[in-house]
This record gives C-alpha cells, sequence and structure tokens, in this order.
C-alpha cells in the first residue's frame, strides 16, 4: 500500500462556531467549548483512507511545557465508541479522499490555546501534520461542565449578551448606566488568553497555572488580581478615587470594556488609567463571559469597607455635622462586584451556583489585591472559614455604622441609628431592561431569626437598632428636581411618636462628597433651630442647595452628602440622619432615523441640552454598540454650547449584526462629565 498522504484540510471555522456558539468571535480561528465534539474535514491525496490499512491518531496540546500527567496534552487514536472522560476522534462519513471526522474533548479539559497533530501510519511508515490551532473555552451548555447553567435564557444573558446594564447612584436614587461588554468583538479572546499568560502564578510555574485551567475557580482568582495593577502585576485597570484624572480617561467616561482592553493590549500590557469599581467590575465580566464562564455584574448599595474587620464602622461628627476625624473604614454609596456562576468541588456540597468575585483593589487576599471567588450562600449563612474572603465581603453587606458626636467639651457621645449597609443589591433582569433585586440571596430579612443566627455565628452583636416606636424619629428628604445647573430643597423631617410635646433643636449640613465615602467641601449649613413639637405630629427643616455653592465642589460622582443632627432636649440623646444626594446630569436624546437592516446604512441623531448657566466647552461625544459601530465613534464640537441650548450632530451606522442591539452615548465636556445615554434598536436581517 501507499502511504496515506494528507494534502488539506478545513477546521470548519464558521460552522463549529455556529454549533459552539462562539461565530461571534469571528470565522477566522477555529473557537470551540469544552466536551461538546466538533468537525474537520481531512482529504488525502493518491488514495482515500482504509480502515483495514490505515492508522490514524491526533495530539493535541496546550501551554508551553505540555504533558499527559498535567493534562496539557493528549494522544489518542480514531476511535469507535469514544469515552466521554477523554479526548476522543470518531468518523463521521468517508467521500471517497475525503474524511469527515469528530473530535471532542472532555468536559473538564484545560481551557486555552491549542495545537493540533494528524499522525498517519501504514504498514511501517508514519507521517506526522500540523493542522492548526484552535482555543478551548468553557461550555456552560454541557451539564458535566462545573459551569454549566441549566436555563437557556440566563446562558443568553450572562454567557452570551455582548451589553448590558451597571446600577449606581444612591439606595434612595437607583439608576443605570449602559455598558459594552464586547466579549466577542475582535481581539478581545486573544487579549484574555494574553491575560492568563502573563499573570505572576504562570511566571513562576507555567506547567502548573496551565494544568489548572481547568477549573473556574482558579481562573476566577487569577481575573480578579489580574484586572487591577496593584500588585505590579502589569494589571488592566489603574484604580483612582481622587477627582484628579487628567492624565488618563475619567473612570466616569468609560463605556465599555473593550476599548480598555485594547489599550491595555496596545501600550504592552501598561495599566489603563483610571478605573472605579463598576469598571474593574465591568471588564471581569468581559473576560469571564468571553472564556465562557456565566457572569453578571452586581451593585450594593452603602456598601461598608471595614478595613479592622470588626463588622463596625465608627464615625465621629461634631455638633454641627461636621466629620471630626478621618476613618480608613468607608461607606461607599455603591459597591460594584462580579457574580460567576461555578460549581464548588473545593467545598462542602451546597455552595455552587453564583460566586462573588471582586476585582476592585481593596485589601489583600493570600498577599494578592483580588477577592473572591466567595460563595454567595456562604456570605448568607454567614460562613466566615470558607474560601475565600467571605469576612470582608460579609462586612460590605452587614456591617453596623455607630455615628459618635463629638460635643464642644470633647465629650462623646453614641447616636442611635438603624443600620442601612447593604442595602437594594441589583443586577439587571434577564433579558429586560430592568433592574432584579438580589439581597434576599445574601442576607435574610432584617430582624429575622434567620438573621440573628447568622450574626452568632459570625460573632457579629448587631449594635444598631430598628427604628424605635416611641420618641422623635429623624429623616432627610429631598425636593423633586435635584438637577445639575439647580438649585434644589431639602429637608429634616421630625417626627414626634409620643404623647407630649418635645422640644429639640435640629442642624442640617451639606458636604460634597466622592463615590469613595471621602467627604469634600460644605456646601450648605443651617443655624441650629430649637423647634417645639406637638405629640404625633410632624416638623420639617428646610436646607436650600444652592448651584453656586456647589457648582465648583461637586467631584465627578455628582454626591452631596446631607447629615442631619436632632439633639432631644428631653432625654440629651442625639439622633443622626445621612442622605446621599446624586445630583442628575441631564439626558442624552437619541432618535433613529430610516428601517435599521443589516448590512445597511442607518443614521442616529444624538443631542443633548446644557442645563447650565455657563457654556459647555471641549465637548465630546463618544458613540459606541457591538454590531452597530466598528469600535468608537468620536464627535468632538467645534463651539462651545451655550446655556440653555442644545448640542445635536447626526451619526452614520452600518449594522453588522441583526436583533437587539444597544447603541450608547457618553458625552464629556468641562463641566458635564461622564453623562450617559442609551437606546435599543432592532435589526432586521438582511433579505436573502
Amino acid at each position: 500500500f501507499a502511504d496515506l498522504v494528507l494534502e488539506t484540510w478545513d477546521l470548519h471555522c464558521e460552522l463549529n462556531g455556529r454549533e459552539h456558539r462562539t461565530a461571534d468571535m469571528g470565522y477566522r480561528q477555529l473557537v470551540v467549548r469544552r466536551g461538546q465534539p466538533f468537525t474537520l474535514t481531512l482529504r488525502f491525496s493518491g488514495r482515500g483512507y482504509d480502515e483495514g490499512v490505515d492508522k490514524l491518531s491526533f495530539n493535541v496540546e496546550t501551554g508551553p511545557c505540555p504533558s499527559e500527567a498535567s493534562g496539557t496534552s493528549s494522544h489518542f487514536a480514531m476511535n469507535d465508541c469514544p469515552e466521554e472522560s477523554c479526548w476522543s476522534a470518531t468518523i463521521q462519513q468517508q467521500d471517497g479522499e475525503s474524511l469527515a471526522v469528530s473530535l471532542c474533548s472532555p468536559a473538564n479539559a484545560r481551557i486555552g490555546r491549542y495545537r493540533i497533530t494528524l499522525e498517519t501510519h501504514t504498514d511501517y511508515q508514519g507521517s506526522s501534520y500540523q493542522i492548526g490551532h484552535f482555543i478551548l473555552l468553557f461550555n456552560p451548555w454541557h451539564p458535566e461542565d462545573t459551569v454549566f447553567m441549566r436555563d437557556e435564557s440566563e446562558r443568553c444573558e450572562y454567557v452570551l449578551s455582548q451589553d448590558g446594564l451597571i446600577y449606581q447612584g444612591t439606595c434612595d436614587y437607583i439608576f443605570s448606566i449602559p455598558w459594552n461588554f464586547g466579549q466577542f468583538e475582535d481581539e478581545v479572546l486573544a487579549i484574555c488568553l494574553d491575560m492568563l499568560d502573563i499573570n505572576p502564578k504562570h511566571l513562576r510555574d507555567q506547567d502548573r497555572d496551565c494544568s489548572r485551567r481547568n477549573d473556574p475557580v482558579y481562573i476566577g482568582r487569577v481575573v480578579s488580581a489580574m484586572v487591577n495593577c496593584n500588585d505590579e502585576d502589569r494589571g488592566v485597570l489603574f484604580g483612582r478615587w481622587d477627582n484628579c484624572y487628567e492624565d488618563g480617561m475619567s473612570p466616569m467616561a468609560w463605556i465599555g470594556s473593550v476599548d480598555i482592553l485594547k489599550r491595555w493590549k496596545k501600550f504592552g500590557c501598561q495599566p489603563v488609567k483610571y478605573g472605579q469599581c463598576w469598571v474593574f467590575a465591568a471588564v471581569a465580566c468581559t473576560v469571564m463571559r468571553c472564556l465562557g464562564i456565566p457572569s453578571r455584574v452586581v451593585t450594593n448599595y452603602n456598601s461598608a469597607h471595614d478595613t479592622n474587620a470588626n463588622l463596625t464602622i465608627d464615625r465621629y461628627i461634631n455638633e454641627k455635622g461636621e466629620q471630626e476625624r478621618y476613618s480608613w473604614d468607608k461607606i461607599w454609596n455603591f459597591h460594584c462586584w462580579v457574580e460567576s456562576w461555578m460549581a464548588r468541588p473545593d467545598l462542602a456540597a451546597g455552595y455552587d451556583g453564583w460566586q462573588v468575585l471582586d476585582p476592585t483593589p481593596q485589601e489583600k487576599s493570600e498577599g494578592v489585591y483580588c477577592c473572591g471567588p466567595a460563595p454567595v450562600k456562604a456570605i448568607k449563612e454567614g460562613d466566615m472559614l470558607l474560601k475565600y474572603d467571605i469576612p470582608f465581603i460579609f462586612a460590605e453587606v452587614n456591617a453596623d455604622v455607630v455615628y459618635w458626636v463629638v460635643q464642644g467639651d470633647g465629650m462623646q457621645k453614641q447616636s442611635i441609628r438603624s443600620s442601612d449597609v447593604g442595602k437594594n443589591i441589583s443586577t439587571k433582569s434577564i433579558g429586560r431592561d430592568s433592574r432584579e433585586d438580589i439581597t434576599h440571596n445574601y442576607k435574610y430579612p432584617e430582624g429575622s431569626e434567620e438573621e440573628r443566627a447568622v450574626f452568632e455565628k459570625a460573632e457579629h452583636q448587631k449594635k444598631s437598632v430598628g427604628e424605635e416606636e416611641e420618641g422623635l424619629h429623624l429623616r432627610i428628604k429631598v425636593s423633586e428636581g435635584a438637577n445639575k445647573g439647580s438649585d434644589f430643597d431639602v429637608f429634616a423631617v421630625v417626627n414626634n411618636n409620643t404623647d407630649e410635646e418635645r422640644v429639640c433643636r435640629v442642624t442640617l449640613c451639606a458636604r460634597a462628597t466622592s463615590h469613595n465615602g471621602t467627604l469634600g467641601p460644605q456646601c450648605g449649613l443651617t443655624d441650629p433651630a430649637d423647634i417645639d413639637i406637638e405629640p404625633g405630629a410632624e416638623k420639617r427643616v428646610p436646607l436650600r442647595i444652592l448651584y453656586e455653592e456647589y457648582r465648583d465642589k461637586l467631584t465627578q460622582d455628582n454626591l452631596i452628602k446631607v447629615v442631619a443632627l436632632l439633639n432631644d432636649h428631653q432625654t440629651g440623646d442625639i439622633i443622626v440622619a445621612v442622605r446621599d444626594i446624586y445630583v442628575e446630569n441631564p439626558r442624552i436624546k437619541i432618535r433613529i432615523l430610516g428601517e435599521p437592516m443589516q448590512n445597511r446604512k442607518l443614521v442616529a441623531e444624538i443631542s443633548l441640552m446644557n442645563p447650565l448657566t455657563e457654556p459647555l466647552n471641549g465637548c465630546v461625544f463618544v458613540v459606541e454598540g457591538t454590531g452597530l459601530t466598528e469600535g468608537q465613534l468620536v464627535k468632538e464640537l467645534e463651539e462651545p454650547v451655550e446655556p440653555q441650548t442644545e448640542a445635536k450632530f447626526r451619526v452614520d451606522l452600518l449594522p453588522r449584526l441583526s436583533g437587539l442591539q444597544k447603541l450608547m452615548v457618553d458625552f464629556e465636556s468641562d463641566q458635564l462629565t461622564g453623562v450617559k445615554g442609551y437606546r435599543n434598536v432592532i435589526i432586521a436581517p438582511q433579505p436573502m
């Protein structure tokens, strides 16, 4: 018999991509998911394959030092009855000189870049052919994969959807910004794999690192560390919170992960300036979805950063409501992290499912700035000893805030107030642009028997008390229309829930604040007012907050913290109420002109009204949307936008993908920054 000579081969990138739901990653490379068969065709010259005479086998390898022992190399012959637990090859069909072969990896294979070789043997002659490369990803569609997710609508949202909403604002004023995750865009997969290859664990021990890439717990921990650059590990983002962002991009200006990842790669893996929590979380979400691990961005309102792990955050203020001393412990008006879906075979039963990963650099874990994966279930149950980082996240959603009022004579008095940490934990709903509240996944109802049991287990005595029925009550209300450029009112509202008249003194103080709880300059203060309040009555003390007062003090976070203090003359008690007020940016309007259809020009008209009393200079619109734009479209306005006038322009789009897409817009200027808007566009498929 003549030797069997391989002439050409076809990896069927497009067909396999559709079957493996990776087609949007492009047809130039083969990208498949583990545990699921893929097809390739071999074409021999001179004669076809003869089962009785020829032996065919394959070799697949990943990483710089592949070995069977590490699970990074496998040699396997053509087989009629493949085993699920290892790599296999079976003949699909033979047609003359061409042979269609089905290859399949085990559902626990290492993910990453693979090389594939074909070996042919006839009689005693053998040849070897390098037939290319492919990339192997996690497979949430496969019941044996540790990232298996049962529901198709969940897989669509958490693996396949390339855009989403991230919740921001305050617990009293929740809003969302659009985000372009873009995990299937050009170059993104290559960048994510490069990230795994330059992580310090890989550089320390390449063989061990590659052999652990079958485990989403390991991958999640690596990604959580690599998205920030605090370990000088060539991480992706540089975190900054001080409102000085001139030598980079303000964290508020980003609108998607693709731009950030491409910048990181383009400049030789130098950290991209600048990120804050939602940027870190969104980039990590892109990387995890890209690798095939179901993931979502989650926002926790009034998130505690408890540096000394005592589950108590002490705040010191004077009798005017001003901060008395600096505290390393902080309350963020919101904090974002990622949840990724995976089994936890490394833990006892019951901890599979959503796991918290937090790439924002806050505290070190095993010597590195990373956090998680922590089972959400373990946070709810107060299981502090499980891996990884449960106590830190437990504090983020459960710490107590105790206010100490430092009086003129230096005496400190503990104020009575109920706890409000870990409120309205939010993520985008499946298949809809609405908010899903997932607080119940993290904590039992406040005051319940179960909550008490969890706190006992976590050795946490809850200091703060629920609303007492008796006595005086204090809360802060905001008038409608806390819009940037306008004056607005806040009120201290006092209720007397006793059956006798009470006399008390009320003070209100407003200060600009930043998203991580750092206080800035004062922008409003009332003189202390003594008020008499009848039994069962309610009284309001107003504070007008003027645009001219807050204009130059607000950071890009647009936040004002209002503190109200009530001295009850009868009991000597001091009651504190605190509220973060988000000063609203104007809305960006987006109009779509014409019938949206795949591969046909589409025009979008984008406009924004300047609500301020001064002109806006250096105005820039950035437009982005997977399947709608090639990268980003940047429109710089030549003229300033005068007060109370509209900035308007048109942009041409050529939609590549059909179906529901999001067009996202960011607006930057000297006075208004991080203004976001989006519009859903349904693109009709191109007629055949």
